[in-house]
């Protein structure tokens, strides 16, 4: 299994008229992680073919430190999904809390820019 782990924090650019984290920025912080533990796994390039179920938990506010754990759960001949949970932890109390999860599908890529296979996923 292939895994990525990234930690970003909110700051006032990344969030609404609300105080809270745009779903737009969550999902590109977790189509990167995605995007790294596929890249990992294929040692290829990759692309995001889909995204999908993607579950938004809890709000997560302006300040909060956030951390993103993407995982290859599954492969086909040229595709890989990915699971990808992103964590909100109070930086003053610590307490963290499951804010969003989603799957991806990454495709990989061959030097011609076509799809290529990709290694079966050890069970």
């Amino acid at each position: 299994m292939s895994e990525a782990r990234m930690t970003e924090i909110v700051f006032p650019d990344h969030t609404n008229h609300l105080g809270t984290l745009f779903g737009g920025q969550a999902l590109a912080w977790m189509d990167k992680a995605a995007f790294i533990a596929a890249t990992r796994y294929a040692r290829t390039v990759v692309v995001t073919a889909r995204s999908e179920q993607i579950d938004f938990h809890t709000a997560v506010p302006k300040g909060a430190l956030v951390e993103l754990v993407a995982r290859v759960v599954e492969t086909g001949r040229t595709s890989m999904q990915v699971e990808v949970e992103m964590h909100k932890e109070d930086l003053l109390t610590g307490d963290s809390q499951l804010a969003t999860r989603g799957r991806f599908t990454m495709i990989a890529l061959g030097i011609d820019g076509k799809p290529t296979p990709v290694p079966p996923l050890a069970r």
